[in-house]
């Protein structure tokens, strides 16, 4: 076998024992291309980005350009972007939606995610469907007739638990992704229309204007109030940082980040803490890989006390949760860093072993739990000067939402990621052969000809195109062996030597390219049973190719969309796992002396009024429309 035919051999042998494990995918967010190609460049092995229209986040779409240069930078390094269009979409927008699709294909995406149904009904070219969360991804049944409509991957909705997530594993056979980190929506995805109602933004258009963030009072039974001007609805963010294994165990292959709204820095520290996190699982098992090329080099420790969270919850992934609301404030409240220790009239001191320095913000809950922010005018010793010091004592916790040296280093380049790569050259009947084989299998070859001459002193001669192959500079590669056969012998300028890296390495780039492998799969429509006969507003059809989509499958809408319902009067406006009376200790379930003022609950910003509903048995929480 000759030397190039042997490297090549040994490439597919390390690429064929690769195969069959476990693909683990690390999803982030991306705002725009830059979020994009951070996320990436901090250890992304895919990306989700929003469409120029019908993302469930209007105010972030991006133009097919954007997401075209952002395809190409990912698949360099077989890492993928799909595109969000999961908004419920009105019959006059179908043909919009199916002509984005069409050019998102064209350009290369990897999968599109989907809310509305009448896409599936639609004459698409062969890219793959994902479920989105807002298909409310929960119910066991509706999640195997999804499956059996030909979509490729299932969102999980995140109230889900552990044991659920590993019964639906064990039913169904396609990818099933899940929500690890970021904020949560406190009703079941999709089932949201508090935003339709009081603003007529509707959150399944893209266009949710929060009202889960805003104050309201509890209106106990005879009219008093019980809460007054609290978060009732706001939930702290999510973090199952911990659970990565289980999940795993569970049947998860692909961790999703949320925030699309997100910035540049969150996008960076929260993919590069999740890549550390998995990489760390993946390392130890040898069933598992990364779905995508490349190691990273960060010039931060990551930490995700450091930018925007409400504080952490594990939802409800150890099955019933309680305590996981953020009351007190629906913004961010940064990491603990000590306790006051003692106050002066301009400064106080504090007892933590971390470094603050000027510009930082701080932040503190006072006695009458309302969030309270100030600013580090300086720091001499143990003694911070602040403006904006009311309400601070002794004892009171003390968090930092803006740490000023970590903003500074992630504004800056703060990542590498490098795939491994080889390079042979060797010399056979007097002509120069080069190799690049990359940690994926691929092979490149050049063939060149050239005058040669033999060197004055081979090892040396040796030492420097050694040291010259290896030097990968500004390209997707770091060359980790350089194998020399006979080339040594002879006598070539450094620039010679720097020209045959660079013409291999693109080389192999090319390859990459060429031999990136696209999934091309086509909805097949059938006649699957869908498990419901009767489907009222929370269906959310709003189009013709939806109720056509569920007609056949078995299915009759009773009901529009709630956005185009006529009347919405006594409709649930939300359902979710969280429970207030929980959160307050109220649960009848938990607390027999519950306080009759609690048999009867409404919720109040002011200007509306919503009843609430409890089903325990179920142990779900419904907001109503009226009285």
């Amino acid at each position: 076998m000759l030397f190039g035919e042997m490297l090549v051999f040994l490439a597919l042998r390390i690429m064929q024992n690769e195969v069959n494990k476990t693909l683990i995918e690390l999803l982030s967010p991306a705002r725009d291309l830059s979020c994009g190609i951070a996320a990436i460049e901090h250890g992304a092995d895919a990306v989700y980005i929003g469409t120029p229209k019908f993302g469930a986040r209007a105010a972030v779409g991006n133009s097919l350009e954007d997401i075209q240069k952002l395809i190409e930078f990912a698949h360099k390094y077989y890492a993928k972007v799909y595109a969000t269009v999961n908004t419920i979409l009105y019959d006059n927008e179908l043909e919009d939606a199916r002509k984005i699709i069409t050019q998102l294909d064209a350009v290369g995406i990897d999968a599109i995610i989907v809310q509305d149904m009448g896409i599936l009904e639609m004459e698409l070219p062969p890219v793959p469907i994902f479920a989105s969360t807002q298909t409310h991804n929960y119910d066991l049944e509706r999640i195997k007739f999804l499956a059996d409509t030909g979509i490729r991957r299932i969102i999980l909705a995140r109230e889900l638990s552990n044991e659920q997530i590993k019964l639906i594993h064990d039913q169904i056979k396609v990818d099933l992704e899940f929500f690890v980190h970021g904020a949560l929506c406190v009703c079941y995805s999709g089932q949201c229309y508090l935003s339709a109602e009081t603003t007529g933004r509707s959150a399944n258009r893209g266009e949710c204007s929060q009202p889960c963030r805003m104050e309201y009072s509890l209106i106990g039974k005879d009219g008093q109030t019980l809460v007054k001007d609290k978060y009732l609805l706001s939930l702290k963010d999510l973090n199952l940082s911990e659970h990565l294994f289980d999940l795993i165990n569970s049947g998860i292959t692909s961790f999703k980040i949320e925030g699309r709204l997100k910035d540049i820095s969150y996008v960076k520290n929260i993919t590069a803490y999740y890549r550390k996190k998995l990489d760390a699982i993946i390392d130890g098992n040898k069933n598992l890989r990364r779905a995508s090329s490349g190691c990273v080099s960060l010039s931060f420790e990551p930490d995700p006390d450091k930018t925007f969270n409400r504080g952490y919850t594990e939802h409800f992934f150890s099955g019933i949760s309680l305590k996981h609301s953020s009351m007190d404030t629906q913004k961010a409240i940064g990491k603990y860093i000590g306790k006051v220790r003692n106050i002066e009239n301009n400064f106080f001191e504090i007892s933590t072993e971390e470094k603050i320095v000027n510009g930082d913000g701080l932040c503190f809950f006072d006695s009458e739990h309302e969030l309270r922010g100030m600013a580090v005018n300086r720091v001499e010793q143990n003694k911070i000067f602040c403006e904006n010091m009311d309400g601070l004592k002794p004892g009171i916790k003390i968090y930092r939402n803006k740490d000023k040296d970590f903003v500074k280093r992630l504004s800056a380049p703060s990542a590498i990621r490098k795939i491994q790569a080889s390079i042979s050259a060797w010399m056979e009947n007097g002509k120069v052969y080069i190799t690049a084989n990359d940690e994926d299998g691929n092979s490149a070859e050049i063939e060149i000809h050239v005058e040669v001459q033999p060197a004055a002193d081979v090892q040396k001669n040796r030492d420097m195109m050694d040291k010259q192959f290896k030097k990968s500079g500004d390209t997707i590669f770091t060359i980790t062996d350089v194998y020399l056969e006979q080339i040594q012998n002879y006598f070539f300028p450094i620039s010679k030597i720097n020209e045959f890296r660079r013409e291999i390495l693109q080389a192999l780039v090319d390859k990459r390219i060429k031999d990136y492998q696209r999934d091309s799969t086509a909805i097949v429509k059938n006649s699957t049973p869908y498990p419901e006969k009767q489907l009222d507003y929370r269906a959310n059809v709003v189009n013709a190719k939806a109720a056509e989509f569920y007609r056949r499958h078995g299915a009759e809408i009773s009901e529009t969309g709630f956005e185009v319902l006529e009347n919405t009067d006594g409709k649930t406006l939300m359902t979710t796992k969280y429970c207030i009376k929980g959160e307050l200790d109220v649960c009848p379930l938990i607390n027999k002396n519950v306080p009759p003022a609690y048999e009867k609950l409404h919720l109040s910003d002011g200007k509306n009024r919503f009843r609430l509903k409890f089903d325990c048995v179920k142990c779900e929480m419904h907001v109503l429309k009226g009285n």
